[in-house]
């Protein structure tokens, strides 16, 4: 499960002021009204891309008490019809959400701790790769989504081995 570190407040209150400005302004101009949920729930998807609405539940809720896990999921829905989340499915994991929107990119996933991370597409623009038949079907965008083992995991993964044969 994706964490979400609430703690972005360490410049002090101007800041904090003018990030709410700013996130305000690009709800507004997704045509929705700002409300307390939709500022938080932009705020902790700013802070962690790919997160799912669990852990964006956590941060929000730790801000704005009064908040409801379905409070999260309407705004998460509002902001996906608006253009401003995108929502992505991994193969066995919970739906996660991102705020980088609009462009031809794809994911790469670890296998072993699922961390997910943003890859530019290989060839530049969409749909990025064309079926051998499209079956009359035009196609406008195809989502890739690569599998591996991150860095941090290839280490762990190496120094167990060594531990396990001397």
């Amino acid at each position: 499960m994706t964490t979400i570190d609430s703690s972005s407040d360490h410049a002090g209150p101007g800041l904090a002021a003018a990030d709410s400005e700013s996130l305000a302004g690009i709800i507004r101009s997704a045509g929705l009204k700002v409300t307390a949920p939709r500022l938080a729930v932009l705020r902790a998807l700013t802070a962690a891309p790919h997160s799912n609405a669990d852990a964006l539940f956590g941060v929000v809720h730790a801000g704005l008490p009064g908040t409801s896990l379905q409070a999260v999921y309407g705004v998460l829905a509002s902001f996906g019809s608006a253009g401003l989340v995108r929502k992505i499915e991994p193969a066995g994991s919970p739906a996660l959400f991102e705020r980088r929107v609009g462009d031809n990119h794809h994911h790469i996933v670890c296998t072993r701790c699922h961390a997910v991370h943003d890859v530019d597409c290989a060839v530049g623009h969409a749909p990025c790769l064309e079926p051998a038949d499209a079956l009359g079907f035009d196609v406008r965008a195809a989502e890739v989504t690569y599998w591996g083992l991150c860095v941090q995991c290839q280490l762990e993964t190496a120094s167990q081995l060594e531990t396990s044969h001397p």
